[in-house]
């Protein structure tokens, strides 16, 4: 299963020992804005039942609030604009600005909100929250990876965490499809969302 997603498979220890907390993510409590110059927040969609389409999203914030001693009080917000959704493909990102997908003219955000956190062990964390897209709010779970912690030349305390979550786009929606000829749909209902996530420490 890989990194994210890992389970233990030892019952006893499973049971019986709390996650340890990574201690370099303990000395990094504080508040942080997420650097869209050097985060990405991605998508992967089946298309047309044999290959992936990639997509990204180029304008959104977000804020991370860090408690590295007790993870569970831990919280992070974002916001996208989902005009900025970019698939390579002008037509394509064209057509899921319509109402057949987006609707961005009407719901020009999509947000998360979490409402826990919690630590799995070594490098690996967990968040739940709230997403919200089309007006629709549902339960997200997102697998973290803590990447580490740098100041860079500009003297700017940084953290990175890589994450990925599966959702059914249906539930918030979108169900817009095509059927294929040979069987099948055009568009797949689970999308893959992936986050790689470079924040600051505010000041």
């Amino acid at each position: 299963m890989g990194i994210f997603g890992r389970k233990n498979t030892d019952e006893t220890t499973a049971t019986t020992a709390p996650a340890a907390v990574n201690p370099d993510l303990a000395a990094l409590t504080g508040d942080y804005t997420i650097d869209p110059a050097h985060s990405t927040i991605g998508f992967v969609a089946r298309h047309a039942m044999v290959t992936n389409v990639k997509g990204k999203f180029n304008e959104f914030t977000g804020s991370l609030h860090l408690d590295g001693a007790a993870p569970a009080r831990s919280t992070a917000t974002i916001d996208v604009v989902m005009q900025s959704v970019d698939t390579g493909s002008a037509d394509r990102d064209n057509h899921l600005r319509t109402a057949d997908f987006f609707k961005t003219d009407e719901f020009p955000t999509m947000t998360f909100r979490s409402t826990g956190a919690e630590a799995l062990g070594g490098d690996d964390y967990r968040i739940t929250g709230d997403l919200s897209i089309l007006g629709i709010t549902k339960p997200l779970t997102i697998d973290l990876e803590f990447n580490g912690s740098a100041k860079d030349p500009f003297g700017n305390e940084r953290v990175g965490f890589e994450g990925k979550a599966e959702i059914l786009r249906s539930e918030w929606g979108l169900t817009w499809n095509a059927a294929l000829e040979t069987g099948g749909v055009l568009v797949s209902d689970k999308i893959k969302l992936n986050f790689d996530i470079s924040a600051i420490k505010n000041a």
